[in-house]
């Protein structure tokens, strides 16, 4: 075999893992649907199609096969990476405007610094003092632990607690909103069991979608694989990284509202009340600050970088922080100093993980009628690669497939979907913002 996602860690399992969950939930639900060619039997979720590797490795990897005009992209921003500090290393990041602002104020240097002088700057500091300093700024710093001051750590122990996905019935809401609670749809529309013969599984399901990065944005993508009506919605500022967007924005729609904005805030309210699903990588509490209020019938899926438990949980984090803080970066670096996984697999693993018990959570609704809350964390994922047998210290170089592996739309190469029968997603990424809020019509 190959070396797709060859690592210290065994990560190509972790991803075949993680696929097989989603499908699995697929052919539950498309069992429940009624959906495929009627003449054929039904899917089997304990037996699914097996999966191919090398499509999987490239979905992983996603964007390492993202070209724009035959022309990589650039993953991370100069001031994000490891850097070495007086007594250790530290992990930053700064792809978002406001991160790198946040980032250079906390050192004392202009927002225009290069990273050479940068680098130079936090040599000067401890790991630690960087790392708490910058939580308390809300800037992104992670000190470089080794696995077992991880795991001895109350951080790390919360972040090992508790089911990879977390999956809990949720009681009616009773929190305010910005019209009366008469006027708001509680009950959920028809289930899956309503999708007409021969349709997707998710044929019907409308899923508002308020994620950024990759986590969150994979999860909804598998949705709207899976027939999903997606309408992913953000802020006016900052805008989404375009090459992000372009990596995982297929097959959804794009709008901007700002929640600040009454008017905006209405017509939130109006999509949600008229959605199946809310997905978010907001911390918890964010939504119901903004005055918006989930349905009692609708399932929420939500990521966040370190669990809803322990002293991290309001703490931001992306999956390369994650891999610093939890000693992965230490067990793939060389030499003392650290590296990373091949790919952001943390962040893809969680989000066909979330994408799988938002499905599973959808066929449980229409059986006993309340909504589910699904959670699922980057920190919880990265302990279950810790803890999978198999690791390989003295790996070969890891190999990104190309070829079959993607697709070419207007210029755009992406990953292929990994979901076996799909060769591409229902429509390449809109462009950012473009699409009006609103959702459309129900299939006949």
């Amino acid at each position: 075999m190959e070396p797709w996602l060859a690592a210290h860690l065994p990560v190509l399992d972790l991803a075949l893992d993680a696929v097989r969950a989603v499908q699995r939930a697929a052919a539950r639900a498309g069992r429940r649907a009624g959906a495929g060619d009627p003449a054929l039997p039904d899917p089997d979720p304990l037996d699914p199609d097996p999966l191919d590797p090398a499509r999987v490795a490239a979905g992983f990897a996603s964007d390492r096969v993202l070209t724009v005009d035959g022309q990589p992209v650039q993953g991370f921003a100069p001031l994000s990476g490891f850097f070495a500090t007086a007594d250790g290393w530290v992990r930053t990041h700064a792809n978002y405007p406001h991160h790198r602002s946040r980032l250079t104020a906390l050192v004392g240097l202009p927002d225009d610094v290069g990273r050479p002088a940068f680098a130079e700057r936090l040599a000067e500091f401890s790991a630690q003092d960087l790392e708490d300093r910058a939580a308390d700024a809300g800037a992104i710093v992670a000190r470089v632990r080794t696995e077992q001051e991880w795991r001895g750590s109350a951080p790390g122990r919360a972040a090992a607690s508790g089911p990879l996905v977390r999956t809990q019935a949720r009681e009616p809401a009773t929190g305010t909103g910005d019209r009366p609670a008469g006027s708001r749809r509680d009950a959920p529309r028809p289930g899956l069991d309503a999708a007409p013969p021969g349709a997707a599984p998710l044929a019907g399901v409308r899923v508002l979608d308020l994620t950024r990065v990759i986590a969150g944005p994979v999860a909804t993508r598998t949705l709207a694989l899976l027939g999903a009506d997606v309408l992913r919605v953000d802020p006016p500022e900052p805008a989404e990284i375009g090459w992000q967007h372009l990596d995982t924005g297929q097959g959804k729609r794009s709008a901007v509202l700002d929640l600040r904005d009454t008017r905006d805030r209405r017509t939130a309210q109006d999509l949600l009340d008229a959605a199946d699903v809310l997905v978010t990588g907001y911390r918890p509490g964010a939504i119901e600050a903004f005055g918006l209020r989930v349905p009692a019938g609708a399932v929420t899926g939500r990521v966040s970088a370190w669990g809803d438990a322990g002293p991290w949980a309001d703490r931001r984090g992306f999956d390369s922080i994650v891999q610093a803080a939890s000693g992965i970066a230490l067990l793939e670096g060389r030499d003392g100093a650290p590296g990373a996984l091949p790919a952001q697999a943390l962040d893809h693993a969680s989000g066909y993980l979330l994408a799988a018990g938002v499905v599973d959570a959808l066929t449980l609704r229409d059986d006993d009628g309340p909504g589910r809350d699904v959670a699922v964390s980057l920190a919880r994922t990265a302990a279950w690669l810790l803890d999978l047998p198999g690791r390989d210290p003295v790996h070969p170089a890891a190999a990104t497939p190309s070829g079959s592996g993607s697709v070419t739309h207007a210029g755009v190469t992406t990953a292929r979907p990994v979901l076996p029968g799909y060769d591409d997603y229902p429509h390449p990424a809109h462009p950012w913002g473009t699409d009006a809020p609103g959702w459309q019509p129900f299939p006949g």
